[in-house]
This record gives structure tokens, sequence and C-alpha cells, in this order.
């Protein structure tokens, strides 16, 4: 039998609480370190997991020895923890975004790459089961060629120090997944509103796509995570079109003058399919996976880098007034 995978998990905060509570509760995982910096905090959560407690990065390496880390910190703290830990040479899965500079985005990888280092994040929204169905349905061809897809996602802010806190931290998941959906965006053309509370609270994008597709993207914090459908994707094609409706209740894909659609939700006993959590217990399954194999992971931290791309275009277009041209893969 494989001894368990030794794992540590930095940051002490809700969602936080989510890397603890898998790496603990897993039976081919021991959680053997919570990091933070309040003390008492950081005590007291290792011990509701059974785990224990430590301050110092170089001191929790040194002693606990984990086979892989996890990283989970305030938005904008990513940047000098990360670089500590590549430079250490322990992988890593961290939390979006990767960082909200580019220059530090690239010295991340850039490091990471030179030593070989296991490096995911997690953009989690990817192992919903409607967008599982959802890319496969359009590998398959079930809607034709796709040449429109939209992205919504609306919330209550979360507040930091950069005015495109919304749009670095919370959009990047729509990025990844128009991307991940459809292909490549080679511009963007955005308008952004500050009318609330000072920051650019409010983005909205046009986008294109490599395949010649178009497509159209909506972030907001000036918005509720209580309303449904705060979160919308839909992607129409040359043959149907498919919806997902906040990222895990639903998925329909309907034929183009087709009055009917198939729809998929999950069942009476399937509460794993239906929980926003359970996608990062799914992405978890394929980092250790990956992990044991030797393989790259799932998600590279690349595509976090990706997304910070994207999202610094989208500022350029508002300053600038013009369509901008984003990067190529």
């Amino acid at each position: 039998m494989t001894d368990p995978m030794r794992v540590a998990v930095i940051g002490t905060g809700g969602w936080g609480e989510q890397h603890a509570r898998i790496f603990s509760r897993r039976s081919d995982t021991d959680l053997v370190a919570v990091v933070g910096r309040d003390a008492g905090r950081t005590a007291t959560r290792a011990s509701a997991y059974g785990s224990e407690g430590f301050t110092d990065i170089d001191q929790m390496l040194a002693e606990a020895k984990p086979d892989l880390v996890t990283v989970c910190l305030p938005n904008e703290g990513h940047y000098d923890v990360t670089l500590q830990l590549v430079r250490a040479g322990v992988p890593l899965l961290v939390e979006k975004p990767l960082v909200f500079d580019l220059d530090e985005a690239d010295t991340l990888i850039e490091e990471a790459a030179a030593r070989d280092l296991f490096f995911a994040i997690n953009l989690n929204h990817r192992f919903a089961e409607p967008v599982l169905r959802a890319k496969a349905a359009i590998d398959a061809g079930e809607i034709g060629r796709p040449v429109f897809a939209t992205w919504r996602f609306g919330g209550e802010a979360n507040h930091g120090t950069s005015r495109h806190a919304n749009l670095i931290e919370t959009q990047c998941h729509g990025f990844d997944m128009l991307e991940h959906l459809v292909g490549p965006i080679t511009s963007v053309m955005a308008q952004m509103t500050d009318v609330t509370y000072g920051d650019w609270s409010t983005i909205a994008i046009a986008l294109e796509f490599q395949g010649g597709a178009v497509g159209t993207m909506l972030g907001s914090y000036d918005s509720s995570y209580a309303y449904q459908d705060s979160q919308l994707v839909e992607i129409n094609g040359t043959e149907g079109r498919l919806v997902i409706n906040d990222t895990v209740r639903e998925l329909s894909i309907q034929k183009a003058a087709d009055e009917t659609a198939a729809v998929w939700r999950a069942g009476y006993f399937n509460d794993e399919a239906r929980s926003f959590h359970g996608t990062f217990d799914r992405h978890v399954d394929r980092v250790l996976e990956a992990l044991r194999a030797g393989e790259k992971p799932p998600v590279h931290a690349t595509a976090g880098r990706r997304a910070l791309a994207i999202a610094h275009a989208v500022i350029e277009s508002h300053e600038k007034g013009t369509r901008v041209a984003v990067p190529p893969l």
C-alpha cells in the first residue's frame, strides 16, 4: 500500500478551510501542517483538522517535510510566499489569481520551469459536472462550430487594494472557462464603472476568439451571490447552443430549430455534483493522480498567467478606449 501523501496548507481563511477539509479527510493524504500568520488562529485551525500549526514556512518545510504544499492566502498576497516555495522546490497547488502583476507571474513560471516543478492552480470551475459535460459536447460537435459565447458572473465585493480586484481575482475564472470551451481569445474591448465604491466593480467586455467566434463577458461586484443565475455561461454554435446555470446547478443543450432541450441536473442522492466546493474535491483527485504519476498538473499555473494577461489587455482597452490584441498562447 502506498503511504499517504504528506500535504501542508498555507492559509487559515474561509477557502483555506476547504483545503484543510479535503486533505485531512482523504485516506490517501495526511494533512501534516497548517501555516498561518496569527499563531492563535493557526493553532485553532490545525487542531480542528488534526494537524500541526506553524507560523514560519521554512520551519514547516524542515519539520513537516510535505510532498505537496497548497497556498490559499488573501488574493493580493500570493507572490512572496509562492516564490519562496518555488525556490524551496516543493510541489505546489496555488489558489487563483496567480498574482496581479505580469512580471511577478513570469518570475514564478520561469523559476518553477527551471526546477521542473509541479505547479498547479485551482481554476476549479473546469471540474463542475455541467462544465465537464459541456466540454465533451462541444468537442463531440454536438452544437456545431461555436460562433458566440457569453460569461456573466456577479456577486458581492471582496475589497482589496487593487482597483481591478473584480477583474483579476474573480473574472480569471471567466477567461479560463471561455478559452477552455471555445478557444483562445485574440482581442478585447472593455468598459468599466466605478460608481459604487470607487473601484472598477463592474466590467463589460467584447471578445474575439481565434476560431472566428465572438463573445461577451460581464463581471460584477455590484450584484449578489444570492441571485439565481449569478453565474451563467452560454455557448451558441452553428447547430445548437448550451447553457450552464450557476456553475454546478444545470446544463441544457438544445439543437437549432428544436423547441425541446436535453437538461442535466444532479439527481436526488448526488449531492457531490451539486456542491461548488465539490468542484475543488474533483480537481484535487486529478492533481494527486498527476503528481503521483510524475505528470504535469491538470491545470498548470501558466493558466493563471494566461488569465492575468487577458485581464491586463482588458485594463489597457478600458484606459485607451480601443480594442486591444491579446498576446497569443
